[in-house]
This record gives structure tokens, C-alpha cells and sequence, in this order.
């Protein structure tokens, strides 16, 4: 007889219609002492959202199943999932966070009938892009929340709508968070943002040029934390080397204070600083239509240029930076 009431299993979509009404349930009670009953809710909560984890990732025994990831991902974005696991996310205990934050960044890359409807919701709900943005201050949930942001900037909507949010120049001071973790995580989101999609990347370094490269500059590259510096070097090689960023690139090279912060780091006593300065010194020297300030300084600095850069010396044996350097110096010893 047993046999007979056998409760149906459930579908992708029942787990996460459930997990909603369970999310509802903790987003409403604001009692910090839990019942008996609040206890046994949150126990299935945690127990739901694994379930979501392990129809997206699979587990040890079988590979996800592209049909049951559909629904799931359907059925999330149908309502205010993602809006619910966010804002319920410091509630709940920290295996479950992980797990949460594993679910909302597989979601991003799920496709249904071809289409990336994460991306479709995200569009229409992009406040909560500040959610996770001010989420870098709490140092409980900064990593779980870091690692959602970084999901949803690739969307390019959701990437343009962070870098124009009056939160971006946020970015300069995480970077700079005493707690080692945070900041690394503030600093791979922040890379993300000024790399990923060229296009809108180009278009807010032109139109925010000015106070973009002041905190750049003031914040990174001056600072005095040498994780800091070395990270700022290396990212403003990439930046300014990327072909559409071109127009920033030639304006970066023509100011003088912006060549006197890389002489500086030129002049580090860190190996790994100097080469990454000498990237984006290179391009200062090789800028066929330098500023006659930038020219001056190039002049009046000719001999010790010259002596740092015939002593400058790598550990391992490369081709191309020997060219880039004895072009470099041919450049300052023609002016």
C-alpha cells in the first residue's frame, strides 16, 4: 500500500518555487530568536538551495542535465528570485551562502532557447547591482556578494551600468580595505569591469577621463601599499594598450605628471613593478607627437634615463622586451 502514496519527485521548477516561498518566509521574519518551526524552514531552506546547486553544477555520480537547468533558470527569473536570495543572503549560515552565490553565478551563464535570460532580468532590476556593490563594506558577506557582482558584469548592461553608478569611484577605496581577501576580490572585480567589454570600457574612460585617472593615479599607483601598485601598473598597461582605448591612451601619454608617477616606478626596487612600468613608459617614449613639457622632461632627465634603462636587466632571457628597451632609448637619445 505504501507504494501507492508515493510522493511525485520533484520538478527543477517545484525546488525553486519552494525555495522562493521559503526565502519569503525568512525575508519577512525579523526575529533574531528562531522557533522550533523557524528552525525546521531554515533546515529545508538550506537543504533547497543545495538542491538548486547540484541540478546546476551536478554531482560526483552524474553531469547536469541541460533540460532540468532550463526550467530552473526559467522558473528563477520568472519572479524576484534573485532579488529574494540577495537580500536573505546575510541571514542565512555561511555553507549556504557559498552555495547561493555558486547558484546566482552559474544562473548568469545559462541559456534558455538561446538567450541569457539572467541578463533580460538584470536589465529591468539593476539596483541590485548596488546591493552587491556596498556589499564590499560588510566583511561577512563582501566575498559572496564580490563573486555575484563579477558574474553580472558580464552582461554588458549590467557592466554599464556599474561603471557610470556614482558607486564606481567606491572601487579606489576597497581596493585599499585592510582585510587582504576583500580587497583582492574588490580589486578582480574591478579588473573585470575596466576589461571585459571593450566597447563601453573605451566610452566611460572618455567621458570620465579626468577624475578616473586622478583617483587612478592618487589612490593606485601612489600608493603606499605595494600589492596596490604593482596590481594599478599592470592593469594601466592593460588598459592603455588595448587597441579602443587608443584615444585615452594618447591622452594618458601626454601629461606630464602621468610620466613623472612612472619614472617613479621605474625606479622601484621591486622587479615585477619596474617591468610593468616600463610597459607603459615605453609608450611615453614612443609618442611621435609628445607635448614639449613631456619633451623637457625627457631632456633634462636624458643621461639617468639612459643609465636606469641600460641597467635595467630581467631574469630571463626575452627578445622583445630587449627590442622594446633598446627602442626606448633610442627615442630618448634622439631627443
Amino acid at each position: 500500500m505504501k507504494g501507492l502514496f508515493k510522493s511525485k519527485p520533484r520538478t527543477p521548477a517545484d525546488v525553486v518555487r519552494h525555495t522562493r516561498d521559503l526565502l519569503l518566509v525568512v525575508d519577512r521574519n525579523s526575529e533574531t530568536r528562531e522557533s522550533k518551526r523557524e528552525e525546521k524552514q531554515m533546515s529545508e531552506l538550506f537543504k533547497n538551495i543545495r538542491e538548486l546547486k547540484q541540478i546546476l553544477y551536478g554531482n560526483s555520480d552524474s553531469e547536469p542535465v541541460a533540460e532540468a537547468c532550463a526550467q530552473l533558470t526559467q522558473e528563477f527569473f520568472k519572479e524576484d528570485t534573485l532579488r529574494l536570495f540577495i537580500k536573505c543572503l546575510p541571514k542565512l549560515n555561511l555553507e549556504a551562502r557559498k552555495d547561493a552565490t555558486q547558484v546566482v553565478a552559474n544562473l548568469q551563464r545559462q541559456q534558455v532557447q538561446f538567450k541569457l535570460i539572467a541578463s533580460d532580468y538584470l536589465e529591468k532590476n539593476l539596483d541590485l547591482m548596488d546591493v552587491l556593490i556596498v556589499g564590499y563594506e560588510n566583511t561577512d558577506m563582501a566575498l559572496h556578494y564580490g563573486a555575484m557582482l563579477r558574474e553580472c558584469i558580464r552582461h554588458q548592461i549590467v557592466a554599464k551600468y556599474v561603471l557610470n553608478s556614482p558607486r564606481m569611484k567606491k572601487f579606489f577605496d576597497y581596493i585599499q580595505l585592510p582585510n587582504f581577501d576583500i580587497a583582492a576580490d574588490a580589486a578582480a572585480t574591478f579588473k573585470e569591469l575596466l576589461t571585459r567589454h571593450k566597447s563601453t570600457v573605451a566610452e566611460f574612460l572618455s567621458k570620465n577621463y579626468e577624475w578616473f585617472f586622478a583617483e587612478y593615479n592618487a589612490k593606485l599607483l601612489e600608493s603606499s601599499n605595494y600589492i596596490t601598485r604593482r596590481q594599478a601598473v599592470k592593469l594601466l598597461g592593460d588598459i592603455l594598450l588595448e587597441r579602443s582605448n587608443s584615444a585615452v591612451m594618447t591622452r594618458y601619454v601626454s601629461s606630464r605628471d602621468n610620466l613623472r608617477i612612472l619614472m617613479n616606478l621605474l625606479r622601484e626596487s621591486s622587479k615585477s613593478i619596474q617591468i610593468e612600468a616600463f610597459h607603459v613608459f615605453k609608450l611615453f617614449a614612443a609618442n611621435q607627437h609628445k607635448p614639449a613639457d613631456i619633451i623637457s622632461i625627457f631632456v633634462a632627465n636624458k643621461s639617468k634615463m639612459l643609465r636606469l634603462l641600460e641597467d635595467f636587466k630581467i631574469d630571463k632571457e626575452d627578445e622583445q622586451f630587449e627590442a622594446d628597451k633598446a627602442q626606448v632609448m633610442k627615442e630618448i637619445e634622439a631627443l
